[in-house]
């Protein structure tokens, strides 16, 4: 997958994206930069795109 290909990722995981990119450029972050801490912020919350597997994220 090549960089910046958001097709990996569920619509809630998108969704949750442009609310935490909204929430930075009202606080003055530049958009480029709002759209980069973004989807670390996704990322580092949901483990990144979708996961497949049975009994995935269960102990």
């Amino acid at each position: 997958m090549p960089r910046g290909d958001k097709s990996a990722y569920t619509d809630k995981q998108k969704r949750q994206a442009e609310h935490i990119e909204e929430g930075y450029e009202d606080r003055g972050v530049s958009p480029e930069e709002a759209e980069r801490r973004a989807w670390a912020t996704v990322n580092k919350t949901s483990g990144g795109g979708k996961k497949s597997g049975s009994g995935r994220g269960h102990h």
